[in-house]
């Protein structure tokens, strides 16, 4: 690419960039400033988002005990039943996925870790393996079955 920007001046844009194979777009993109300044790049916050306080405030309620098992969704829907609107279920998912909670807000059992069984022979005839493997015959859509049975011992 530097070298097609130094070539064009001399034999042109078009010129250059077919010798090296690059894209003209590239070229022109390349030497133009660019139009978004380092301010505007930063996301602005909404006008409308929560304030750090109300973020916390339905944290909290989300935290309370009368909530603290059930999904945002349900939440909002008990609060509007008795005349509040905090935010949306949405912003409750938001909130909460800042807060790194996203997961189930309900106390799971945990199962116990059991010990796969081990099988241990010890004398002849105690354990047995076996295996089937199909075999390709001679000729086509013929096969044959070798049946293997083992002694672990």
């Amino acid at each position: 690419m530097t070298a097609a920007v130094e070539l064009a001046p001399s034999v042109g844009a078009a010129a250059a960039c077919r010798a090296f194979g690059v894209a003209r777009a590239s070229w022109y993109r390349r030497g133009r400033p660019s139009s978004v300044s380092p301010a505007r790049r930063e996301r602005r916050r909404s006008p409308r988002a929560l304030a750090p306080a109300e973020r916390q405030g339905v944290l909290d309620t989300l935290h309370s005990e009368r909530f603290i098992d059930r999904a945002p969704a349900q939440v909002q829907a008990t609060l509007l039943e008795e005349g509040t609107y905090l935010c949306s279920s949405r912003t409750m998912y938001r909130i909460l996925g800042d807060a790194a909670e996203i997961r189930e807000r309900r106390t799971q059992l945990r199962r116990p870790l059991y010990a796969k069984p081990q099988l241990l022979a010890t004398a002849p005839n105690q354990l047995w393996c076996w295996d089937i493997t199909k075999l390709l015959g001679p000729a086509k859509w013929v096969y044959y079955y070798l049946y293997v049975l083992l002694d672990v011992f």
